[in-house]
């Protein structure tokens, strides 16, 4: 080892006591720092990357079941639109009607862990949050049925069965003002707007009676399953869409392929957080944790 000397040829105090100041914090001490940093990382993830949403409704069933939790892509839309077949989070306009009743906290404990679910992104929905599969962009034409029950999309049919297992019935009249009925007239999809429906046609409420949604309140794409661990799954486009005729008005170009699993980087929050943990030593002896969404 080389030894810093002074020049009467002795070992240098200052460094030595330097030496002695860069011994590690005690674990006590650096935890607390650690959970603080992690915090302000999830709130950032949750505030420009990522969002765990909750499933409080089966209007996306059997996709999305009851409880599910899935992560939502909040930066894909700033550099495309919404494809057709994606399955989106989006603010409900005026005309939406929430699914589920948002009840109040009543306890000062509830309101706390409210607050602190809704700052990292693993709270409740608010009761205008929606989770719906987009159907048509702007200027598609969009309408149900043809000859065999399918909803058509710039005149093709729709093969929905991989997604869609309990559609509305057939034999119940058409209504605006309900969304019961599987059959609806025809409409363009106005600039600026989207149609979507839920995969559980029979109990969704969606764009047949509630009319099409802004794109720009598009939260973001559901891209995956995470919660519970026996659901974790991706959210592809299903292959039907594919097929779909781009609208009169687009001049025949061909529709933009987007990649189907998401598209989403992970590898930024993950080497953040890695590189927290690192910094203390200790962290394979405080073992593995994983956060639940």
């Amino acid at each position: 080892m080389v030894q810093a000397l002074d020049d009467s040829g002795a070992a240098d105090p200052w460094r030595r006591r330097t030496r002695r100041s860069k011994r590690q914090m005690p674990l006590w001490q650096e935890l607390p720092l650690l959970l603080i940093v992690a915090f302000c990382l999830a709130v950032l993830i949750r505030t420009f990357l990522l969002q765990a949403f909750f499933i409080p409704s089966g209007s996306m069933e059997d996709t999305l079941l009851v409880g599910d939790r899935v992560v939502v892509n909040k930066v894909v839309y700033n550099v495309r639109n919404p494809q057709r077949g994606e399955v989106v989070v989006f603010r409900g306009t005026d005309q939406w009607v929430p699914q589920v009743d948002a009840q109040p906290p009543t306890t000062f404990a509830d309101k706390l862990g409210r607050t602190i679910g809704d700052l990292i992104g693993v709270g409740r929905p608010g009761e205008k949050d929606f989770i719906k599969r987009v159907i048509a962009l702007p200027g598609d034409r969009v309408s149900c049925c043809d000859d065999q029950g399918r909803v058509l999309v710039n005149g093709t049919p729709l093969d929905e069965s991989a997604y869609v297992l309990r559609d509305s019935p057939l034999d119940v009249p058409p209504n605006p003002q309900e969304c019961r009925s599987r059959r609806f007239e025809e409409i363009v999809v106005p600039p600026g707007q989207m149609f979507v429906l839920g995969d559980h046609r029979q109990v969704s409420l969606d764009a047949r009676c509630q009319g099409t949604v802004p794109i720009d309140n598009v939260v973001g794409r559901a891209f995956a399953v995470v919660w519970p661990s026996d659901r974790w799954n991706s959210l592809p486009i299903p292959e039907t869409f594919a097929t779909v005729a781009p609208p009169p008005t687009a001049g025949g170009a061909a529709p933009v392929r987007p990649d189907p699993d998401g598209g989403v980087v992970l590898l930024l929050p993950i080497a953040a957080t890695l590189s927290v943990l690192a910094r203390s030593g200790r962290w394979r002896s405080i073992g593995q944790r994983r956060l639940l969404p």
